[in-house]
């Protein structure tokens, strides 16, 4: 007998879930709605009215509604606790860790920082405070200073009573860091390694010395390169003199591969990043984001008619040449769009890197001439099918092969040229490249027309 898959609520049902429950306060099903439906419930708690949101506050605590709020990206989380008084929403923030603490204060405007700030207590309220010193794209910014640190000169039994100590308020204790009295960071030991070792060793007989770190300038591009390519759990963040002042873990990793995709998807699309989630964003923020790309294309495509009009007398004496143009130029902006694409991605997994880029070009360009060939074959096809003569059909052919060659070769220079003079190369969107190749396919296509049609 099949089982009945049940829906999944709307996170407008579930909201009205959540008002019911908070109207009979009943915690119980504010429980079940979140360890089933985490997500939505977070959504639904930031579509709330002020009043419910203050008013599931005083019901949940501050420790479930961080739980709840951790769920949100970081906008919409500064959002939510912009609706409670400053009291509650320190205490909300005291809750969270403070790396995603961080997070949603960078997110709140100036004036109310240092007021929420100055109601959190001391110590939470530093580690924040030495956190939004770094910028938000670095490790710096992304580290948690709750974190597990050992003396080298600790015996095994001495280590593991420090950690059980510690374990409560850390991120994790996977990795368990060896630091001198100064802090700086001498060597990891894993948990396996300290419960294997033997009663009598010391912390130094038994730890790595061997460890992979970051410095906290690093960019978060390159965190998620070093995350992918060793799987690592957590990573330690230290300073220019290696004291030890954070760690990352996989999990905020992970946070910053999503971005950075949706960035990269966004552009790639020929439209600006949304600083916010898109169900989040206004209508004037969506149009801001997309209306100055689409004007620059349309500067750029103007070019298109130039070429056209450049060579007007011989569409005039060879009409049958207009009828490949929209075809000629979508195959152009196909392959470029096809092979920019490909090449962006690989740099974004780290398997191309700016040394490659003679590797690259004579790929694509093999590439391009064995694509070229077989479109030029279908073109030349194409050509006959019309019964425009087979000069045209043969300008046509010559045409789509070097356009094809053309825009593949373009398409895999252009990320990596950007990528060397420091500028992100998803703006080489699909859009862009289109246009782009557009105008030259053009210009390609007729300058061959008239050598072979000797106009």
């Amino acid at each position: 007998m099949e089982e009945t898959q049940l829906e999944e609520p709307t996170t407008s049902e579930i909201a009205e879930r959540l008002r019911m429950a908070s109207d009979e306060r009943n915690v119980a099903v504010i429980d079940e709605l979140a360890s089933h439906h985490p997500r939505a419930l977070a959504e639904a708690v930031y579509r709330l009215p002020d009043e419910d949101v203050q008013a599931l506050a005083r019901l949940i605590g501050s420790g479930r509604l961080a739980e709840i709020v951790a769920e949100l990206d970081a906008a919409a989380a500064a959002e939510v606790l912009t609706r409670l008084s400053p009291p509650v929403a320190a205490d909300v923030l005291e809750e969270m860790a403070p790396d995603d603490a961080t997070d949603v204060i960078d997110e709140l405007p100036p004036a109310q920082v240092e007021g929420l700030l100055t109601e959190m207590t001391p110590a939470e309220a530093e580690d924040v405070r030495d956190l939004l010193v770094y910028p938000p794209d670095t490790a710096g910014g992304l580290m948690t200073p709750e974190y597990v640190a050992v003396r080298p000169h600790l015996t095994v039994e001495q280590a593991i009573a420090e950690i059980r100590r510690l374990a409560a308020d850390a991120e994790t204790i996977y990795y368990v860091y060896v630091v001198d009295d100064e802090h700086h960071l001498l060597g990891v030991l894993s948990l396996r390694n300290l419960l294997l070792a033997r009663p009598g060793q010391t912390v130094a007989n038994v730890m790595n010395t061997d460890v992979r770190r970051v410095t906290v300038d690093t960019d978060q591009e390159e965190l998620a390169r070093t995350f992918q390519e060793h799987n690592f759990l957590a990573l330690p963040v230290v300073d220019a003199e290696n004291r030890l002042l954070g760690i990352i873990t996989a999990d905020d990793v992970a946070d910053v591969i999503q971005e950075e995709t949706t960035e990269d998807i966004e552009r790639l699309g020929g439209s600006e990043p949304l600083e916010e989630p898109y169900l989040h964003a206004s209508v004037v923020d969506v149009a801001r984001k997309r209306v100055g790309w689409l004007l620059l294309l349309f500067v750029a495509g103007a070019y298109t008619a130039t070429v056209m009009r450049y060579f007007a007398d011989e569409l005039q004496q060879v009409v049958a040449l207009t009828f490949f143009v929209p075809l000629l130029i979508g195959t152009g902006g196909n392959v470029g769009s096809q092979t920019v694409m490909t090449i962006i991605r690989a740099m974004a997994v780290g398997e191309v890197k700016l040394g490659d880029v003679l590797r690259v070009l004579g790929k694509e360009a093999r590439v391009g001439v064995l694509v070229g060939g077989l479109m030029a074959l279908a073109s030349y096809a194409r050509a006959w099918m019309l019964g425009v003569g087979p000069n045209v059909g043969l300008a046509v052919a010559i045409a789509t092969a070097s356009i094809v060659l053309w825009a593949a070769t373009v398409a895999a220079i252009l990320p990596l040229a950007l990528r060397r003079l420091g500028i992100d190369p998803a703006v080489v969107s699909a859009p862009f490249i289109s246009t782009l190749v557009d105008g030259t396919g053009l210009l390609i296509y007729f300058t061959v027309a008239r050598v072979v049609l000797g106009l």
